[in-house]
């Protein structure tokens, strides 16, 4: 299949009141802890109070500084985080996600001649520098990954199959308490062209009702096995209540990064691919594989973003 970038839409900017008050405020504490401020005439020194009279002006102001205490709390945190797990350092942090989510279309190369299917892409639509960690399948129940990702904040999405998944319900039950959204992978992780359309129909929304009835809600996004399909696949997904198709532009391994584009680099809105596998199955641990991954979209200057609130 040919290899082309998804379109890519640059999405209007908005800008409240509010929003402005938050970012000069934290510009103010980033400027350093005893909060100084200039003004035209000079230095002035400590915070700026209301004035007389306007207790609602007091109170907007003590919860704007009651964000910027937790914003800098925040961003300690990750900061020891990212010593403690052996990253250079922290992961850059997301922007605000868009207001209105692209329109997603099946990539270039990817399509089949069926028309109104969930669209099957590799990358998001979008202008920011974000990219998407997805992990897949559900063999490794590594809890060190758990404390790892929540510590540093990182958001990623996990697609899982059931006979992988079924051996410890409740490893991934914290996973989404922790707010990582499960999706499907299907039951058994057949090779989905091989099989007929009522199979791939048993395949994937078996594991719709599965992650229903485990973790409370049907899963919106499918990623087939090996990232193979069909139009059937596609038909299935779609009867079974799949609403989009995300494959992958990227794959982390503890030890490499493997790529699909030409240019063996990441690009705004690229979806990365990784597993839950250990050192049964590769060169390292699944916190060995975060530290790679992480090393290397940070270098590039890349945030990780959460996947739902773009798809």
């Amino acid at each position: 299949m040919a290899a082309h970038s998804a379109v890519r839409r640059r999405r209007p900017v908005r800008r409240s009141v509010g929003a402005l008050l938050v970012v000069a405020a934290l510009g103010s504490a980033c400027a350093g802890p005893s909060g100084e401020a200039g003004d035209a005439g000079g230095a002035r020194k400590g915070p700026v109070g209301p004035a007389p009279g306007q207790p609602q002006a007091q109170g907007a102001a003590g919860a704007l500084d009651a964000y910027v205490e937790k914003v800098r709390a925040q961003r300690a945190a990750r900061a020891l985080a990212a010593k403690k797990w052996g990253l250079d350092r922290p992961p850059l942090e997301a922007p605000a996600p868009p207001a209105v989510k692209p329109k997603i279309t099946t990539r270039k190369g990817f399509e089949t001649d069926g028309h109104g299917l969930p669209p099957v892409f590799t990358t998001v639509p979008t202008k920011e520098k974000v990219v998407f960690l997805t992990i897949d399948d559900g063999a490794e129940k590594d809890p060190q990954l758990l404390r790892m990702m929540s510590e540093l904040q990182i958001p990623y999405s996990a697609f899982l199959s059931d006979y992988l998944v079924k051996e410890d319900y409740g490893y991934f039950k914290k996973m989404q308490d922790a707010g990582v959204s499960l999706h499907n992978h299907t039951l058994n992780h057949r090779y989905m062209p091989g099989l007929s359309y009522a199979a791939q129909k048993r395949e994937i929304c078996g594991m719709q009702d599965t992650i229903q009835r485990r973790y409370g809600k049907r899963p919106p996004l499918f990623r087939p096995p090996y990232g193979n399909y069909n139009e059937d696949t596609l038909r299935a997904a779609k009867a079974c209540g799949v609403k989009a198709v995300p494959l992958w532009a990227a794959e982390a391994f503890p030890d490499r990064m493997e790529w699909r584009e030409w240019d063996r680099d990441l690009h705004p809105g690229d979806i990365v691919l990784t597993h839950f596998r250990g050192k049964g199955d590769w060169k390292g641990s699944m916190p060995d594989m975060i530290r790679r991954v992480m090393k290397t979209i940070t270098a590039k200057g890349y945030a990780v973003a959460k996947l739902e609130d773009y798809v």
